[in-house]
């Protein structure tokens, strides 16, 4: 009897087919062929008075593709190997009830990368559909559908914003918080002082925000002379040990820094490198399942590391594993990102990525080799030069061994400045000055701290962030300027109603409290009915009273009119805003029957 192998997605088909042997069969089911109906009482698709019982259907677009697999899983026999998390073991499930399958039969496997070696593994130790992670992953999906829906229609109604969501809401209350953080913000002047020599520049020991003492600055700046002293020089050697590797959450971080990707187009490209790049005519998964919250290594690539950094750099070089932190969040894979096969080194493989998918490639396999190197050693010179009886420091760094660092040694930087004096030699200042700052609000999110801070606090999973981010910028509730997420008037008038009336849900507890509770579902200590109905008789009352109470609000937009006609109909031109906070011109009479759709850039 044949054997068909069912997976999410057509390239991870495609390089698998290569893997193994001929009388197997691989086919995609494109993602998830099943969801929630929108039907029934609230459109939920659940039955809240039966236990929440879901009421799923075929996704419309996915017909073909469920006759397809039905069609081919005629007379075979059938192994389901979606992604190894709880959104694949879902969709593991569905395809299992649309195929008639026993779930307690072994027809699960699950691998963290797409190689030959981990295939093999699994299809030779096949398990039961894991139900408790199914539970998990129904209960985020019906609480998300509830909370969507629900708080969705409600800001539709009474402010006409677009929507709301469970995770999506507190991460926009983050942002609205930080800029209310900003707005009140008094600045505080403080006083800095410096003396700068031929080389370097050294700060006055008191030089901190806390120092606003005008006069003393002053004072100091009038009795320190250009003639210093050397009274005092500490070295001491730092050790600068390198990073874990990657996690999901540090994955994105670094790739919105580093790469100035967002983080979809980070997770889209990752996607790519764990399902199969064609190198040499053969597809090949270069990296480990890309979705995860440990910094584990496997032995067997401990093992192949080691070897890998004793060959091309050394013995010294060679540092020690070290075993990662248990995280209680750290449940949707068993692994960091990380290489499939050291031998596919970044310069091999550069002719066939594409620029995103080396650089990727690139801070992956340096960040899981770097971690299994020793530290790097700096060499950390603290002088303190004095004047008039005021005191200077300057610090000095000079590389000792490079350790870790050596994988980045093309990386540029600035040589470092060296410091020749002993104690007791003299120094002329170029000159002693003050300098007059102010005290500064925290910065507004970034794309990748957002990511850090939801990371930090247990809000979502790795698979939500960047969804997240990218959801509360395409409905218009925040525009990016210069990196930085700007609560836009809609989104800033969404978060205040929403804390005002849901401050119970949308806050950051709450919604980590919430994933702890999914972990305790995923391992089999919780009921999936238990904390639904804790939920809904919790959430309701707060519904029914934010649709009695909360009034109808809608930001008027003042229309400033460009002072020409337009060419095609005849009515004043107006300034108009996008989505990003971005100014075009455009007819006024776009909101008019007959409408006119006339637009055009303002440089134009």
């Amino acid at each position: 009897m044949k054997t068909l192998i069912i997976v999410e997605s057509p390239t991870k088909a495609n390089t698998i087919k290569n893997l193994i042997p001929k009388d197997y069969e691989v086919v995609a089911s494109v993602g998830h062929i099943r969801d929630l109906a929108t039907s029934g009482k609230g459109g939920y698709g659940v039955n809240i008075e039966k236990d929440f019982k879901p009421n799923y259907i075929i996704i419309p677009t996915k017909y073909k593709t469920v006759k397809q697999i039905q069609k081919q899983a005629q007379n075979k026999k059938v192994l389901i190997a979606t992604d190894p998390d709880r959104e694949g073991e879902a969709i593991a499930w569905h395809i299992a009830t649309l195929l008639n399958l026993d779930v307690n039969e072994k027809i699960r496997i699950r691998f963290f990368e797409v190689t030959k070696n981990a295939i093999n593994k699994a299809l030779a130790n096949p398990k039961p559909i894991d139900m408790n992670l199914v539970s998990s992953q129904e209960t985020r999906r019906i609480l998300d559908r509830i909370i969507g829906f629900d708080l969705s229609k409600l800001v539709q109604r009474k402010l006409h914003s677009t929507s709301a969501g469970r995770v999506q809401s507190v991460a926009l209350k983050m942002i609205y918080e930080r800029e209310n953080e900003i707005l009140n913000f008094v600045k505080e002047a403080y006083y800095l002082v410096f003396a700068e020599f031929a080389e370097f520049k050294a700060d006055y020991e008191k030089n901190s925000p806390k120092q606003k003492d005008k006069s003393l600055a002053e004072r100091v700046c009038k009795e320190a002379g250009k003639d210093f002293e050397v009274t005092n020089i500490q070295i001491k050697n730092q050790n600068l040990h390198p990073a874990y590797p990657y996690t999901t959450s540090r994955l994105q971080q670094d790739g919105i820094v580093r790469l100035k990707m967002n983080a979809s187009t980070v997770m889209r490209t990752a996607q790519k490198l764990y399902e199969g790049v064609k190198i040499d005519n053969q597809l090949v998964g270069l990296i480990t399942y890309m979705r995860t919250d440990s910094t584990r290594l496997s032995q067997e690539f401990v093992r192949a590391a080691t070897a890998y950094i004793k060959t091309n750099y050394g013995s010294e070089y060679f540092g020690r594993y070290r075993v990662p932190k248990a995280t209680k969040s750290s449940q949707e894979a068993h692994e960091a990102i990380r290489p499939t096969d050291l031998n596919y080194t970044p310069e091999k493989v550069k002719p066939f990525l594409n620029n995103r998918e080396f650089l990727l490639y690139q801070m992956i396999y340096n960040r899981a080799v770097g971690s299994l190197m020793k530290p790097g050693i700096d060499e950390l010179k603290t002088v303190t030069l004095s004047s008039g009886g005021h005191n200077f420091l300057a610090t000095f760094t000079k590389q000792i061994f490079l350790g870790y660092r050596i994988l980045y040694v093309n990386d540029t930087k600035d040589e470092a400045v060296t410091f020749n004096y002993s104690v007791g030699d003299k120094l002329a200042s170029k000159r002693v000055y003050q300098e007059k700052k102010f005290t500064q609000p925290r910065r507004r999110y970034s794309e990748a701290t957002l990511i850090q801070e939801m990371e930090k606090l247990g809000i979502g999973r790795p698979s939500t962030y960047a969804e997240t981010t990218r959801k509360i910028a395409d409905v218009g509730y925040v525009r990016r300027q210069k990196g930085y997420f700007v609560p836009t008037e809609q989104g800033m008038l969404t978060a205040a109603n929403l804390v005002e009336y849901f401050t119970t849900f949308i806050n950051t507890s709450y919604t980590s409290k919430m994933e702890e509770q999914l972990d305790l579902i995923a391992d089999g200590k919780e009921m999936k009915t238990e904390i639904l109905n804790s939920f809904i008789t919790t959430f309701k009352p707060l519904l029914e009273n934010a649709n009695k109470k909360m009034p109808y609000q809608a930001i008027k937009k003042e229309v400033v009119e460009v002072g020409e006609m337009c060419p095609r109909c005849g009515k004043p031109l107006v300034y108009r805003e996008n989505k990003k906070g971005e100014k075009f011109i455009a007819c006024s009479g776009f909101s008019s029957k007959p409408q006119c759709t006339y637009t055009r850039s303002i440089e134009e």
